[in-house]
């Protein structure tokens, strides 16, 4: 099989998507339900499960198109009505294709109310070579509310040698609540072989992640234990963790969406029952 990072990577011109996802969740006698949603294709959820029990509300994504070209225009809207939880994941790793000219662009608006907390925990993201793609994600926080989220981005597919030297990669994160911001985080990745290989860019590293929790402040022996989930597995790359105003921030930069996700895993299952009263339940789609 020839695996030359020389196959094209561009997409041919193909007709782009307007997708649109809408979904509120309400607490009924104990449970959160799913009690109203829509869907525009490409996007689409699975039947809601409840692995843990009736209080949390876990639910599939999925995007039937199979990737995002340039063009593309995809809309999420979610609703958490007061003392629901919802944990949303991805069915399979989204992807990027290259673009011909085009942005690819998705837009995500979260609106969480008292009592309630949204877990954000897409599989990652792969952008191929030439894509050119931007998120736009803001979060409205009721006063005690909490948001847990995390982005893992794979810039280029390594496996065939390529190499993210051209394009744009952009996501906004806004987490705001009562009107005040709490976390801002833009990031811009530029597809060039200088920001590839410079120490103050990718270092020659194809994944970059962060996964944030945030709407309560966390105690310095989180902050210590969650850095030592990074150093004692001595995973290769770089990574960092950060106390937030409410909350707190790890930082992955390195060669695998594995070793990402699964240290992003361990520091969720650390604050899940420190804060949120319950174990970490990781979702029956991780495990394929």
């Amino acid at each position: 099989m020839n695996l030359s990072p020389t196959l094209p990577t561009k997409t041919p011109n193909l007709v782009s998507w307007r997708g649109n996802l809408t979904l509120e969740f309400a607490q009924r006698e104990g449970a959160t339900q799913l009690i109203h949603s829509h869907m525009q294709a490409p996007l689409r959820v699975q039947r809601p499960f409840y692995p843990e029990g009736a209080e949390v509300c876990h639910t599939v994504m999925l995007h039937t198109a199979g990737g995002m070209v340039g063009g593309d225009r995809l809309a999420i809207a979610i609703h958490l009505q007061p003392q629901t939880h919802a944990l949303l994941t991805t069915a399979a790793a989204g992807r990027v294709y290259g673009s011909n000219g085009s942005e690819a662009r998705q837009s995500i608006t979260v609106q969480v109310a008292d009592g309630a907390c949204m877990e954000w925990l897409p599989q990652e993201m792969i952008a191929y070579n030439h894509a050119l793609y931007r998120q736009d994600l803001r979060v409205e926080l009721a006063p005690t509310a909490t948001w847990i989220g995390w982005e893992v981005t794979r810039l280029g597919r390594s496996a065939r040698g390529e190499k993210f030297l051209q394009g744009n990669w952009r996501s906004r994160t806004e987490i705001w609540q009562s009107g005040r911001p709490l976390w801002i985080d833009p990031q811009w990745i530029k597809g060039d072989p200088e920001i590839w290989q410079s120490p103050h860019g990718l270092s020659g590293f194809p994944v970059i992640g962060s996964f944030a929790f945030i709407g309560q402040s966390v105690s310095s022996d989180i902050i210590d234990t969650a850095r030592m989930l990074w150093t004692n597995h001595q995973y290769p790359g770089a990574a960092g963790v950060t106390r937030l105003q409410s909350g707190l921030l790890c930082r992955y930069r390195g060669p695998s969406t594995v070793d990402a996700r699964r240290w992003f895993t361990k520091v969720w299952q650390l604050l899940r029952p420190a804060y949120l009263e319950r174990p970490a339940c990781p979702p029956r789609v991780w495990q394929r």
